[in-house]
Parts: C-alpha cells; sequence; structure tokens
C-alpha cells in the first residue's frame, strides 16, 4: 500500500480496495499501525545548526579581501583599523545569520497549516482526532470552515464549495463533486474530485477518504521547493566578481612591482615596506561600512514606504529588478469580488432576489454573496426581515442554481440564483427580453466577468422540475484592479522593467485584468499553465520574450519560469502572498512578500509591503535605484581612490624614484579623505528621473565600460600629477621632506575633487552646478572634517606623517595640482556627456 498520486482518476470503491478501508473507515489499531509504518500526517523540518549557518556568512571572496586588510593593519600597527573591520565582518555576518535562520521558518510556517483536529470514521463511529494522526485510508468527514488535513478523494459531496487560494491564488471558490472521474494528464486546478491539504472548505459537507499525507501532498510538494537556497543578491554576486578581479590586478600589480624593485638593486625590506604601502592602500576597507550605511538607510527609507526590509542586501536587489513576476490576486486587484456590471430587467425585482437568495453576511460567506451584500447596502437587513424564508433549496453543482422561498406580503414567492444557462431553460420571459439578456451575458462573459441570473417566481415551487421563472437580470462580479496599478506599471515599464502576471486564475480573467492595468498589449502572449507543462526550457524561454500573461500557474511553473529567467541573466522580483508563492520567492533574487500574506509566504521573502499594491512596490524600486546609483557611485570613488594610491607608488618605483608617499601617511589619507567623505554617499538624492533609464546587467552593475572607464582616468590624472609634481620639486632641488609632504597633500585634495564630481555620474560638475552643490550636501561637511583634520596633521604634529608644515610655495603647488585635476576631470566628464548623447541619438 502506498500514497497515491492519480487518485483522481479512480472511483470510491478502487481506492477502498487499494487503500484497504471501507465506508466504515479502518480500524484503530490499523491507525496506529499505519502510523507507525508512514509516521505523521506533517511536514518535516530540516534545521541546519547555528553554527553552520554562521559560517556561511564568511564564503564571499569580498571576505577574504577585507579580513586581509585587517590583517596587515593588525601588522602595522593599527590596531583600531583591524578592530573596526573585524567588527564590520561581525556585524554583516550576524546580519546574514539572522535572515537564513528566519528563513528556516517557513517550512514551520507551512507545518502550522495542517495543526488542527478533524472528524474520522473509524469502526462506522464518528471520532474527533488530531490532524497529525490521519492516515491513510481514513474517512473523513468535513463541512464549512473546516480545514483539509490531507489530500483527499471525495466519495461524497453535497453543494461543496473550496477555497484553495492558498494553492492557486483564485479568490473564486473551487466547486467540488465526488461523481466524476479525470483522465490522468489533468492538472491540480482541474481535479474537482479531490480536496487538497492546507484548503478550507467555504460551503456545502463532503465524505473523503485519505490518499496522501504528511511529505506527500501536494502542499508537501511545494514546500520542498521552499527548502532550496535563496540565491546571493545582485549586491552579493556583483562585489564578489568585482573581488575577484581586484584580486588578479593586484597580484599583477605586486608582481610587477616587486620584481623591478628588486632588479633596481632595492633591498628585501625596503620592497617589503613598499609592497605593504601598496596592499593598504589598494583595498577599499571602507566598502563594507558604506555599504552597509547605504543599505541601512535605504531600509529606512523605505519603511517610510510601507516596505519592510528583511534582508539587507535586497535593498539593492529593488534596483537591479528587469522582471517583475506579480501575482494577480491581492497585488494587481482587491483580492475580493465586487458587482461590476449589471443588467436589470426590473432593478427593484433584481435587489430583492440578490438579497433574499442570498446566505451571506457583510463579513462572512461565498465571495459572490458577499458582494451582492455590499452592493445592495443598508437595505439588506430591513429587505431579509421584511420577507422571511420559507424553504431552502441549497446550490447543487448539477442544476447550478440556489433557490429561496420567501413570504412576499399575503404570498409565497421563488427566488432563484445560479448559471444563467440553468436558469433560462425554465424562463417565461418573452422573446425580446431573453435576447436582451443574450446579448448582455456574452458581453460580460466575454470581458471576464463572473455571471449569475436572477429569477422569480409567484407559481408553484413544490417541484423544482415544474418551476417557470421569469429572469430579472444579470449581475456580473470582478476582482477589480486597484486604483494607481495602471500608472505603476506604465512607470516600470518605462524603467525598462517587464511585468508579467502569473496567476491560477482562468486566461480570460487574467487577459481582462492585465490588459485593464497595462500588463497585456496586443499582439502579446498569454501562456497557460497547461502548455508549460509540454515546453522543453528553450521553447518555454523562446515564449516567455513575448509573455505578459501566465494563467492557470502552479506553483512549480511560477517557479520554473523564475529559474529560467535567471538563467538568462534576468534579475527577478516576484510578489506573492500564499503557499503557491513561496517556491518562487524563495528563488527569486527578490522575493517580496504581502503584508495580510501567508506566514509562510512573509517568512520566506527578504521584503514584506503593508500596503499590497504594486504602486508600492515600483515606488520601492525607485527608491532601490536611488540606492543602487549610490552604491555605484561609492564603489567609483573608493575604487578611484585606492587605484591612483597604486599607480603613484607603482610609477615611482618604476621610475626608480623614492616613495612619493608614505605608508603611514596611506593610512591618515584613508581617514580625512574615505574615513569623512565616503560616509556621506548614502545621503546623495535622486539624479534626474531614475525611472527613466534601463536596469543594468548584472555583470555590469557596478562595473560597466563607462565606469571602468572614468575609474582608470581619475586614478592616471591624480597619480600622474601628484607623480609630476614630485618629480618636479626634488629635480629643482627641494628637500625629500617637502616634496613628500606636496605629494601627500595633493593626493588628499584630489581624492576631495573626485569625492565632490563623484556625487553625479550622469553630468558634469558645470552643466547644472546649482544641483551639484545641493545634491548632498553632506559631502560639503565631510570635506570640512577633512580640511580641519588635515591641518592638525600638518600643523600641530607634522613629524607623526613624515611631513613638514607647508609654506606658502608649498601651498600655491598643491593648489595649482588640485584646480589642474578638477579641470581634467571635469573635462572628461564633459567629453563622456556628449558621448552618451550621441550615442543615443544614433540609436534612435
Amino acid at each position: 500500500m502506498k500514497n497515491f498520486d492519480h487518485s483522481y482518476t479512480k472511483t470510491p470503491d478502487e481506492l477502498y480496495e487499494l487503500l484497504e478501508s471501507s465506508a466504515s473507515g479502518i480500524e484503530a489499531n490499523e491507525a496506529e499501525k499505519r502510523l507507525r509504518i508512514y509516521g505523521f500526517n506533517t511536514l518535516k523540518e530540516e534545521e541546519r545548526s547555528y553554527f553552520s549557518i554562521f559560517l556561511g556568512q564568511f564564503k564571499s571572496p569580498i571576505v577574504a579581501i577585507l579580513i586581509a586588510a585587517a590583517m596587515l593593519s593588525l601588522v602595522m600597527g593599527h590596531r583600531t583599523d583591524s578592530m573596526i573591520i573585524v567588527g564590520i565582518l561581525i556585524i554583516n555576518s550576524l546580519l546574514g545569520f539572522v535572515q537564513e535562520y528566519r528563513a528556516e521558518t517557513s517550512i514551520r510556517a507551512l507545518k502550522k497549516l495542517t495543526e488542527t483536529h478533524v472528524k474520522v470514521i473509524r469502526r462506522g463511529l464518528e471520532a474527533l482526532i488530531p490532524s497529525h494522526e490521519v492516515v491513510l485510508g481514513d474517512v473523513i468527514l468535513l463541512g464549512e470552515g473546516d480545514l483539509v488535513p490531507a489530500d483527499i478523494r471525495l466519495i461524497e459531496s453535497h453543494a461543496l464549495q473550496a477555497d484553495e487560494a492558498i494553492l492557486t491564488g483564485e479568490s473564486v471558490p473551487s466547486a467540488k463533486e465526488a461523481n466524476v472521474l479525470l483522465p490522468i494528464e489533468a492538472l491540480p486546478y482541474e481535479r474537482n474530485n479531490t480536496l487538497f491539504s492546507g484548503t478550507h472548505i467555504i460551503k456545502g459537507t463532503g465524505v473523503g477518504i485519505v490518499t496522501s499525507t504528511g511529505e506527500n501532498t501536494y502542499l508537501a510538494s511545494i514546500a520542498r521547493s521552499a527548502k532550496e537556497q535563496s540565491p546571493h543578491s545582485p549586491l552579493t554576486r556583483a562585489l564578489a566578481i568585482f573581488s575577484k578581479r581586484l584580486i588578479l590586478v593586484l597580484i599583477v600589480i605586486l608582481l610587477v612591482v616587486g620584481i623591478v624593485g628588486l632588479l633596481q638593486g632595492r633591498s628585501q625590506g625596503e620592497m617589503a615596506s613598499i609592497l605593504i604601502a601598496e596592499l593598504v592602500s589598494a583595498v577599499p576597507e571602507g566598502l563594507p561600512i558604506v555599504v552597509t550605511l547605504i543599505l541601512a538607510l535605504g531600509a529606512y527609507r523605505l519603511s517610510r514606504h510601507k516596505v519592510l526590509v528583511r534582508h539587507l542586501p535586497s535593498v539593492e536587489a529593488l534596483g537591479s529588478a528587469s522582471v517583475i513576476a506579480t501575482d494577480k490576486t491581492g497585488t494587481i486587484t482587491e483580492g475580493f469580488l465586487s458587482v461590476r456590471q449589471t443588467e436589470a430587467l426590473d432593478h427593484e425585482e433584481l435587489k430583492m432576489c440578490a438579497a433574499l437568495c442570498n446566505d451571506a453576511s457583510e463579513e462572512r460567506g461565498d465571495p459572490a454573496e458577499t458582494a451582492l451584500v455590499r452592493w445592495i447596502g443598508e437595505e439588506y437587513i430591513s429587505i431579509r426581515n421584511n420577507h422571511p424564508r420559507i424553504f431552502y433549496h441549497p446550490f447543487d453543482p448539477q442544476s447550478r442554481f440556489m433557490a429561496t422561498i420567501n413570504q412576499n406580503d399575503a404570498q409565497e414567492r421563488l427566488h432563484i440564483k445560479g448559471a444563467y444557462e440553468a436558469l433560462r431553460s425554465m424562463a417565461k420571459n418573452p422573446e425580446n427580453e431573453l435576447q436582451r439578456l443574450d446579448n448582455a451575458h456574452d458581453a460580460m462573459a466575454h470581458a471576464g466577468l463572473r455571471l449569475l441570473a436572477f429569477g422569480i417566481s409567484d407559481e408553484k415551487w413544490e417541484d423544482p422540475s415544474e418551476w417557470n421563472i421569469r429572469i430579472v437580470g444579470l449581475i456580473g462580479f470582478a476582482d477589480a484592479a486597484k486604483s494607481g496599478v495602471e500608472s505603476a506599471v506604465a512607470q516600470a515599464q518605462e524603467a525598462g522593467i517587464r511585468v508579467v502576471m502569473v496567476t491560477g486564475d482562468n486566461p480570460i480573467t487574467a487577459q481582462v485584468i492585465a490588459k485593464e492595468v497595462g500588463i497585456w498589449k496586443e499582439g502579446d502572449t498569454i501562456l497557460n499553465g497547461s502548455e508549460i507543462e509540454n515546453m522543453d526550457d528553450e521553447e518555454l524561454h523562446s515564449v516567455l520574450h513575448g509573455c505578459t500573461v501566465v494563467a492557470r500557474a502552479l506553483p512549480e511553473h511560477k517557479y520554473r519560469i523564475v529559474k529560467l529567467l535567471q538563467t538568462h541573466g534576468e534579475i527577478v522580483a516576484v510578489t506573492g502572498d500564499g503557499v503557491n508563492d513561496v517556491p518562487a520567492l524563495k528563488a527569486a533574487d527578490l522575493g517580496i512578500a504581502m503584508g495580510n500574506g501567508s506566514e509562510a509566504a512573509k517568512s520566506t521573502a527578504k521584503m514584506v509591503i503593508t500596503d499590497n499594491n504594486l504602486g508600492v512596490i515600483v515606488d520601492a524600486i525607485r527608491q532601490g535605484r536611488i540606492i543602487t546609483a549610490n552604491l555605484r557611485k561609492v564603489i567609483f570613488y573608493l575604487l578611484a581612490t585606492c587605484f591612483d594610491e597604486i599607480l603613484l607608488i607603482s610609477g615611482a618605483i618604476l621610475m626608480g624614484l623614492p616613495l612619493p608617499i608614505h605608508a603611514t601617511q596611506i593610512l591618515w589619507v584613508n581617514i580625512v579623505t574615505d574615513g569623512v567623505t565616503d560616509k556621506t554617499f548614502p545621503m546623495c538624492r535622486e539624479e534626474g528621473n531614475v525611472m527613466k533609464r534601463f536596469p543594468r546587467r548584472l555583470e555590469t552593475q557596478f562595473f560597466d565600460r563607462w565606469q571602468v572607464a572614468r575609474i582608470g582616468w581619475v586614478s592616471i590624472i591624480n597619480a600622474s600629477v601628484t607623480l609630476a609634481v614630485f618629480l618636479h620639486l626634488l629635480r629643482e632641488g627641494y628637500s625629500y621632506e617637502t616634496a613628500l609632504t606636496v605629494s601627500f597633500c595633493i593626493i588628499v585634495t584630489s581624492q576631495w575633487v573626485n569625492g565632490i564630481l563623484a556625487q553625479k555620474e550622469e553630468e558634469p560638475f558645470f552643466y547644472n552646478i546649482r544641483s551639484s552643490i545641493t545634491i548632498n550636501p553632506a559631502i560639503w561637511i565631510g570635506i570640512g572634517i577633512g580640511l580641519a583634520l588635515q591641518a592638525v596633521a600638518l600643523y600641530v604634529v607634522p613629524k607623526w606623517f613624515h611631513a613638514v608644515s607647508p609654506d606658502g610655495e608649498m601651498l600655491a603647488w598643491i593648489g595649482m595640482a588640485t584646480v589642474l585635476i578638477f579641470i581634467l576631470i571635469e573635462s572628461y566628464k564633459w567629453m563622456e556627456w556628449g558621448l552618451k548623447k550621441w550615442i543615443k541619438r544614433e540609436e534612435n
């Protein structure tokens, strides 16, 4: 005996035989035996140890560089620097540890969905048992409000409807019918003779036999996908690429400098000092501090925009997203049905029928019936009180209608509600009215509305087969699009972000909503879950190019789409709120859960939005892009300041000159430039409109050809001008201490210049000087602090830094070199700006 994946293809009698059960259930001792063999009806948890999760935080190559920087700082006697770097490493590791451990709770949240009690039949008697004790072959009794404890093949059903939104994302309940057999290829949302673990009963009653428990349920298959390791954020991957390239470049530079120095006859001790100085200057030890500051400030700003960040690196992922795979219900739409359109032959009678042929209150009931309550409004209670119910004919999936008999003044009146086709067959309306209703029905159905017809009769009502009714109208329902979503979609598309709706809803409804909000346009493809089943990865990826709507999607389809897009270089953000979204949320570069969604979704996601609206996500993407731009700017600044020092030292060695900057001075430069200016980059405001720029590819996010060329130019200019002044002063007979002091100061001022110009990447400084000055007022405070510290070093304790206090002539050299560097960098930015404009015109 085993779990049956295809129980929907078998009759109840076949299942009784295969599962060694019967309509009277199984014996108690047999249940205990099966419990021992197959285990409890729960989802297994695979917990990683605290220690293994913590160690996993140290795998990044950037961490190796920072550990090396900490060790070098310690060797050089700078314990404070070393302790700061180690402290940042520990803080970052603890943040990563907390996030990963919290993500492990997603499986526990899934488990909680099955922790309840359930009615079973054992030895012909009803018993109430914990759901985790349910075993294969148990006969289960279910009614309105019950949670389904396992996968169950229905044996009996009476007007049974189940809410499967947690698995499919659909807001419309699924009607269930025991007396059907389905083909083996039927997908989960098509199995209307089956109840799935984790769903719950909205209406009716049913009896079923348990065919799968615990790890073999459909819910468990979703949980297993959630165990996959989440991908590293784009920032983490980009920094990993950067650190590998930096290591390679450093090895080459140090090797060349070391060989040349030894060939020049320099001592091993001198070369060791030089190489250590180069390493100290090369490692951007301020990078993790600034990155953490930018991400933390970004997370704070996002919280003010209704976005809660659970994993700091994911803040930057917002700015990198190239595809948003969004669900429909609750994100694009309101998440509940409402009356969208009516066709009334008699408006008052239609309202009367909608109120009386209804079992809902405003807060509880079938989604369509609660929508009718809201549509009728305050009259709902008074209508029902003035027309008491005499008889009730519940909804029957076979007849496809429900009916009530109510007192109407001195007579009894039949009120009926159901499928238009069912009511039309018993309608006695004039032909012109029926034609009008036919046309309205076809138009509303084509618009993707869920339709109900309403009718009345004052004739005999004892035998439904003899009913003659008059249809009084049609009502169309829809899960309406939220206000502002259309604008949000347009902003995302303008920003070069593809928006794809992935929903469990039917294709017609999905297309109508997608068209309404601008996701689907003429010529776009709509994919169906059943079509995805029959496609290989290559074919699916080809179709996805023009696809904006995926309907009837299962969790595994959404997951597969996300992975396939990632394989082809896309940065994918996924929104979701149900258990069905968990695999895709876990696999996505950025999983975004809804604030009112399931605990499983929120535990898996890296961000949670408190307002379930696509507009909030697009607004968050704007903030993410500002954060990404600031990260790109600070990386440029830090690398340029590192490489200008490397080029300065290397150039001096290759030219056979003494060191133009001392190792102690390098450490001081890092304090008065990087130390006080790079911390101001997080406060930099938006430059231009970031939503009018297309997202960059991962490999070029921080290091495209423009960025690399700019780093190279600034590094070369700073190093060349400094080295030229240093060499000129030596040749003119100035002392080494004087030349060393001047080059020391030029490096400091050139890096301040670079910091000012780096605040704007898209425009030169003088293009809009007002904006350039005000885009980040904090940079001026940082430079002011640096200037004060440098003055103390030069005029109070110059000997500590192997320097002399500069006189007027030395200050003149420093000033001229600084102005020259500003002019050369600003000229390059004008050239780059003009070239980009020309390229853009050519492309258009």
